[in-house]
């Protein structure tokens, strides 16, 4: 349990972009393989599956959360309206949310 909080901590720190979190992240994958985690392990080996990805999420400052805010709403608002109402009352909602 002592590894598991270390390692997630340390992980934690990787999710604020800053340019040399790219060799920390392949540390902490080394550090996470030495460990008895398997479920850690399963989620290494999907960060080295998209690295690029990866790479960019932990080094770059852009990101998509306004977007995916707006999406995660639009659904939010469609799922409660579920066979109450069309699609005009539904735009209205969104346009006024």
């Amino acid at each position: 349990m002592t590894a598991l909080a270390s390692l997630v901590g340390s992980f934690a720190a990787l999710l604020r972009p800053a340019t040399a979190n790219n060799d920390r992240l392949t540390a902490w994958i080394s550090a996470t393989r030495e460990e008895d985690l398997p479920h850690l392990h399963a989620f290494t080996r999907g960060l080295d599956r998209d690295r690029d990805a990866v790479d960019a999420a932990v080094t770059l400052p852009h990101h998509n959360g306004t977007t995916e805010g707006v999406n995660t709403k639009t659904k939010l608002l469609k799922r409660q309206m579920y066979g109450r109402a069309g699609f005009t009352l539904l735009r209205h909602r969104i346009l006024l949310g």
